[in-house]
């Protein structure tokens, strides 16, 4: 049985998106705010967020699948050949972690985007 695994990923890429339009949207802002936002800011903040949030999601989705398949694949290497499981399992775990750690650059990437963007000077005021 197979199935189709980006459409997973397309689906929460738009759950998560919409959810965070909604969350968002409703914010109420404060009148005796002493930040005034520069024209274009909000889309700016807004795009950062659905950037960051899409940006996780397809690397969380496509680094799941890709570790699935790394790990589907080494485990049929040692079913096939006992004896080459401790080289399989080393070249395994080395890939995973390179795998993994992609994922940590995007969320580290998409924490500075949300919470210390450098573009915001532009934009405030």
């Amino acid at each position: 049985m197979k199935r189709c695994y980006w459409i997973y990923g397309l689906f929460s890429a738009i759950f998560v998106v919409s959810v965070s339009s909604l969350l968002f949207s409703a914010a109420n802002p404060v009148s005796d705010s002493s930040v005034v936002l520069a024209p274009g800011a909000a889309e700016f903040f807004t795009k950062s967020i659905i950037v960051a949030s899409i940006g996780l999601v397809v690397v969380a989705v496509v680094g799941a699948l890709s570790q699935m398949f790394s790990i589907r694949k080494a485990l049929e290497g040692i079913a096939r050949q006992p004896e080459a499981g401790a080289q399989l399992q080393l070249s395994m775990i080395i890939g995973l972690a390179f795998i993994e750690s992609l994922v940590l650059y995007v969320l580290f990437i998409s924490i500075i985007l949300l919470f210390a963007n450098p573009f915001t000077k532009y934009f405030i005021q």
